[in-house]
């Protein structure tokens, strides 16, 4: 078996599944089950590890699992026993994307160059997951480096297969989570986006995803890609289990100081705007370049086009099409700072971190071989970081370029399909993608929320995107919710119910 020390525990522990169905199971339902006192923390976590042991030989979602997982568990129950009051996640099992520092756990970013290294501390987000009562299971396979959007392919973790199909993508590069809580094997999972990795991942796996407005969460303690695009949020079974992540990590935070905008732009909970009306009068543009029928696959053309008539239902008024004609979405306005970016974030490591630049984990030869190409380039750039979306001159003009076609349609949201094909079968690098991510929020700093509306004929999940205005997470909460209550199109993998 994969994970040996697991079924230790699960025997030392006389570990047997409890009769709660941990299938699709939400944070309130486990709550309810804790002060019903038909489940404890330890049960839940057993259950898990149980699944794990089970699937995860076929999925490869995880890189390592948390060894002290039940000592945990079992720390909570006493304390629900002591107090007889929850934790916001108490006792709720989750799985982190290994470029989370976690300060029990290796952290990787999918490296085999940084096998066994525990970071000093926890990355802020993971920190208050844990003073909310949440449990790790482990860390989640992700592409290496995060380098890539399109796999989950890492030299440390192998290749992971998505549960809906093993011989397709989950897409990249937060791949691992998504798997992990599509099949069931956690409940709530941590990734992130630079260009697509929360949302494609939920995408391609029926999730929902939480891409933040930059400068809502924090980026402290994750190994970054582009820290000027880095975003760390939430993949989740449901809208508001989502939105229970997001209200935990949202806020400043002096280690990262573009959080210091999010000051006076929070709703005092973003639970409050779980709201089953939330479409109601609402005005979302259909943006149709990205539902081209010339570069769109037929399914995911149909799924899109029955979303729109649920939220037309819903009571929503759609300007159906929404245009952008001088948006210029062919200009790339990416720039290289992962070098400069990856120093400084060694520094916080410690002094006896074994690495001091990319050049030092290009010379252990430890990558996987296709992602060759993308450290060399990297590694040989020799030109200064460019500003943060908020600074930089053309990031400023693409935002401003967008915002003035909402205000003259007075849209609260943009929607399009997540991706506009299907996950493509692993290897494959040349049938099209169709990731529409990369733009309309990475270069704008606007929060998007990805929610599945169903699947294609062949049973591969299909996703949409929602884009609102900077801080807008309480629309697009709204609109994502009661999308999500009305049209039900989650359902988990067949193979691993």
């Amino acid at each position: 078996m994969k994970y040996t020390f697991v079924l230790f525990f699960l025997f030392s522990a006389c570990a047997k599944p409890p009769p709660f169905d941990i299938i699709e199971a939400t944070v309130s339902e486990v709550h309810q089950a804790y002060e019903a006192g038909t489940l404890t923390a330890v049960e839940l976590a057993q259950a898990y590890l149980y699944r794990i042991e089970q699937y995860d030989d076929s999925i490869n979602a995880f890189i390592v699992l948390n060894p002290n997982v039940l000592a945990e568990a079992a720390a909570l129950d006493a304390e629900y026993d002591l107090t007889k009051v929850l934790r916001p996640l108490h006792g709720i099992p989750i799985v982190v994307k290994d470029n989370y520092d976690t300060a029990e756990l290796q952290t990787t970013a999918g490296s085999a160059a940084l096998a066994g290294l525990i970071p000093p501390d926890d990355a802020f987000q993971v920190k208050k997951l844990k003073e909310a009562g949440s449990l790790i299971l482990g860390k989640t396979n992700m592409a290496e480096w995060a380098f890539s959007p399109y796999e989950t392919v890492s030299s440390i973790g192998g290749t992971t297969r998505n549960p809906y199909n093993l011989s397709r993508v989950p897409a990249g590069s937060s791949g691992g989570t998504a798997a992990a809580v599509a099949a069931n094997l956690g409940m709530l999972g941590l990734g992130t986006d630079t260009g697509n990795s929360i949302r494609g991942p939920s995408g391609h796996n029926a999730l929902v995803g939480i891409r933040s407005t930059m400068g809502l969460t924090s980026r402290d303690g994750i190994v970054p890609l582009y820290l000027r695009n880095d975003i760390g949020g939430p993949l989740a079974r449901t809208v508001t289990d989502a939105v229970r992540v997001l209200d935990l990590i949202a806020g400043y935070d002096p280690a990262d100081p573009v959080t210091a905008k999010s000051d006076g732009l929070m709703p005092a909970s973003y639970l409050d705007y779980l709201d089953p009306d939330g479409l109601r009068g609402a005005r979302i543009g259909v943006f149709r370049w990205y539902m081209r029928p010339d570069s769109t696959h037929p399914d995911v053309l149909k799924r899109m086009e029955e979303a729109i008539a649920d939220l037309q239902r819903g009571g929503a008024v759609i300007v159906d099409p929404f245009e952008m004609p001088t948006l210029k979405l062919e200009e790339s306005i990416w720039c290289e700072v992962f070098d400069h970016d990856l120093q400084q974030y060694f520094i916080t490591r410690g002094p006896d971190f074994p690495y001091k630049t990319l050049a030092d984990i290009v010379a252990t030869g430890k990558y996987d071989p296709s992602i060759k190409s993308g450290l060399d380039y990297a590694a040989s750039w020799t030109e200064p970081p460019c500003p943060d979306v908020y600074t930089h001159q053309p990031n400023i003009d693409f935002r401003n370029t967008i915002l003035s076609e909402m205000e003259k349609h007075s849209l609260d949201a943009i929607i399009y399909p997540t991706w506009s094909y299907p996950a493509r079968k692993i290897g494959d690098m040349d049938s099209p993608s169709g990731d529409n991510s990369q733009y309309l929020s990475p270069q704008t700093g606007f929060p998007a929320i990805q929610v599945p509306i169903g699947f294609t004929d062949n049973g591969l999940p299909v996703g949409m995107t929602f884009v609102g205005r900077l801080f807008a997470e309480p629309t697009l909460i709204r609109l994502a919710y009661h999308y999500e209550v009305i049209s039900t199109k989650r359902r988990p993998p067949s193979q691993f119910n």
